[in-house]
């Protein structure tokens, strides 16, 4: 685990997060931050940045030191061919990039690993380098679900293994065994805020804090490069949306600040707690 590792930044705190993690076991990290997405902290870090398409820049910077294994980690926004900022490496790999952004995001997703593993590079996943981000199976909060809520929880399970095939978002919020929102192309922070305007339109009637977020990973999923995360500011919108509480399946969702995250669904009086996984075939 000595060998140096590239950690290819988007948005959010989680690559830092994973970046100090494996630095603290050990290992050598650089930071390669794409600009409009990766926060300006990475500086803290051994670092270069990037605009979206300059792949001769990022082989040669990983080549000048010996770096052969890569993560990806963070949000980033499904670019289209105005977005990038092609590179001399960038046009030479152009048919590639091509076939990748066509299709859905798990098809995408799929070719950007397969894109950096016939350029030699071995692909890790942020779980692999900061495991201790993973929630695991249990109680996080003071609150636990109730019997209504554990019924919401083995729906919202079952629903998300459903809709794996059809390349769907990660979560569900479902309320008194009825299922109120999945989450699309708007990700989970937006489909939580959307369940929130419905109640308070009156279109979603429910009493008290009530429904569920569900979150685990689709059937199939590469976890390297799309393992599901929350942070603190999922907690925050499922209280605005007066939600009973949040459910992640464990060992399959990252967790960003958990000590602030629990502390805040406590206040809430949120729950939050790592379920196991509903067994799927291949």
């Amino acid at each position: 685990m000595s060998a140096p590792v590239a950690i290819v930044c988007g948005g959010g705190g989680f690559p830092l997060a994973v970046a100090d993690a494996a630095r603290r076991a050990g290992r050598e990290v650089f930071l390669v931050g794409l600009h409009g997405a990766a926060d300006p902290d990475i500086a803290a870090f051994p670092h270069i940045w990037l605009k979206l398409g300059e792949f001769g820049k990022l082989f040669r910077a990983l080549a000048e030191r010996d770096i052969r294994s890569l993560a990806i980690v963070g949000n980033l926004t499904r670019p289209d061919f105005s977005d990038l900022r092609l590179d001399f490496g960038g046009v030479k790999r152009l048919p590639d990039i091509a076939r990748i952004l066509r299709g859905g995001d798990d098809h995408a997703l799929r070719g950007v690993v397969r894109f950096f593993e016939d350029e030699g590079f071995a692909v890790l996943g942020a779980h692999e380098l900061a495991p201790a981000l993973l929630i695991g199976e249990g109680l996080v909060t003071r609150r636990a679900p109730d019997e209504a809520a554990r019924e919401d929880i083995a729906m919202g399970l079952a629903l998300g293994d459903g809709l794996s095939p059809f390349d769907c978002g990660q979560a569900v919020i479902v309320a008194g065994r009825r299922v109120v929102a999945v989450e699309a192309a708007e990700g989970t922070d937006a489909m939580i805020q959307r369940v929130g305007q419905l109640r308070a339109s009156g279109k979603l009637r429910l009493k008290g804090r009530a429904g569920v977020l569900v979150k685990a990973p689709k059937r199939g999923q590469d976890l390297r490069v799309d393992l599901p995360a929350i942070g603190p500011r999922t907690i925050a919108a499922a209280a605005d949306a007066e939600l009973a509480g949040v459910a992640l399946a464990a060992g399959g969702v990252l967790v960003l600040e958990r000590a602030a995250l629990a502390a805040e669904a406590d206040r809430a009086g949120l729950f939050l707690v790592g379920v196991a996984p509903r067994p799927t075939g291949p």
